[in-house]
């Protein structure tokens, strides 16, 4: 009996990889290839192909990006993080924190 680990994600962290994961299946059948051709492509097997379909949080990066080559779809990947408002404003908040010049008093 082999030992399968289920990743423990947090429950927005499910819902992306379930988003991901139906988007993945919607361009594979849009392309009209079944998950064996899909898979055969890639370089991985089929079951890993339905784990990634399913939005399993075990299946790795590179799964994504080997499935993503092969529907056309690579350059998606460098949209993660591309814009990254929040980092930008934090450190916008710190470029516009002054310090104050030393007191006339201060010796």
């Amino acid at each position: 009996m082999s030992k399968q680990s289920k990743t423990v994600l947090l429950p927005g962290q499910g819902k992306l990889l379930n988003v991901l994961g139906e988007q993945v299946k919607l361009a594979r059948l849009r392309r009209n290839l079944s998950a064996e051709q899909l898979a055969e492509r890639a370089g991985i097997a089929r079951t890993t192909l339905l784990r990634l379909e399913h939005g399993d949080g075990g299946a790795a990066l590179s799964t994504l990006v080997k499935t993503l080559f092969v529907l056309g779809l690579e350059q998606d990947i460098l949209l993660i993080a591309k814009d990254d408002l929040m980092g930008y404003r934090m450190q916008d908040l710190g470029l516009l924190t002054k310090k104050r010049a030393r007191s006339k008093n201060a010796k």
